[in-house]
């Protein structure tokens, strides 16, 4: 049956799920009353970290809402070869739709290519891949949430100070380049100086360890430290605690991960930010969004979900100790 047929079959209660994936939002929907069975494609890059493993958990979660979805997900290892045949063997499955979340690479035009061609819904999450002909994408504007921590970091150091930079890498990554030079156009004209680690941490705890090992023996002063991600930043954390400056440097970086929100909650820690980016959230709205389009709808090309700075005053509403992510 064609998804046009499976679409129009769907019954009116599935318009729920229209109306939440149009705004954006990721809340649960109520059983779909069609009879057809939905199988949606879960294309994922990697499941390497907890972050991607969260957004894939999350898809899965909201599906178990209706008697019918099935999701069908895969990991590509980091391999952009593997997922191109991911996609093809998914479409050889003819899957109704396909969710793409595509971890650290710009462009995929081989896969993203071959499922405009079969006419199926692209649906991509958090990262907007070059090239693409999508149907629809859900994720953050990273270069505002870098403005949000600029912001902070320029508040608390009063205007005065040096802020170590840690990145993801690599340099084509422009999830990491537009947060960083979010937060480095805060502290143009202020008096606050950006010190970039001139190495990759690779987006892990032990990236960021290693870079701010290095960070710390070449530099007598620094007061902040803004890591691309929450992931590095627990590991420059540690490597300020291990170097005895944990009373000198406070924390800041992008994600809003457990383990990040737990330390901001930490009383009398060095963990002073992050900019939220749930991976949780965004695999949530992007299977409504989906959903929304089997149902008939027309959504927003483009929705960006909101993007708190997250501190000590309002952690409390964001932490949930049992989260994937």
């Amino acid at each position: 049956m064609s998804i046009a047929s499976k679409a129009r079959r769907m019954a009116t209660a599935a318009v729920m799920a229209g109306g939440i994936a149009v705004a954006g939002l990721a809340m649960p929907a109520g059983p779909a009353a069609a009879e057809e069975e939905i199988r949606i494609g879960m294309v994922n890059l990697s499941l390497c970290c907890a972050y991607f493993v969260g957004m894939d958990a999350a898809v899965k979660a909201e599906a178990a809402h209706y008697s019918n979805v099935e999701i069908l997900s895969t990991d590509a290892g980091g391999d952009v070869a593997k997922l191109t045949a991911d996609v093809e063997d998914l479409l050889n499955q003819q899957v109704d739709a396909i969710i793409v979340s595509g971890g650290w690479i710009e462009a995929a035009p081989a896969a993203t290519d071959a499922i405009t061609q079969a006419g199926v819904p692209l649906v991509m999450v958090d990262r907007l891949l070059k090239l693409a002909d999508y149907t629809s994408w859900v994720g953050p504007d990273n270069r505002a949430i870098g403005e949000g921590i600029g912001r902070y970091i320029v508040e608390r150091l009063d205007g005065k100070g040096r802020v170590a930079v840690i990145r993801g890498g690599p340099a084509d990554n422009s999830i990491g380049s537009n947060r960083t030079e979010g937060m480095t156009s805060k502290l143009e004209g202020t008096g606050v100086e950006a010190v970039i680690a001139p190495g990759w941490a690779g987006w892990s705890a032990d990236g960021g360890f290693k870079q701010m090992e290095d960070l710390l023996a070449k530099e007598e002063k620094l007061d902040a430290v803004f890591c691309e991600n929450d992931s590095m930043c627990l590991g420059a954390q540690k490597a300020i605690a291990d170097a005895g400056r944990a009373g000198e440097i406070f924390i800041t970086s992008v994600d809003g991960e457990k383990g990040a929100l737990a330390a901001i909650m930490k009383e009398g820690g060095n963990y002073g930010a992050t900019g939220l980016n749930s991976s949780d959230q965004i695999g949530r709205a992007g299977f409504h969004r989906t959903m929304a389009i089997l149902a008939g709808a027309v959504p927003e090309k483009d929705t960006v979900l909101p993007s708190p700075i997250i501190t000590e005053e309002n952690v409390v509403k964001f932490y949930d100790e049992k989260s994937t992510f």
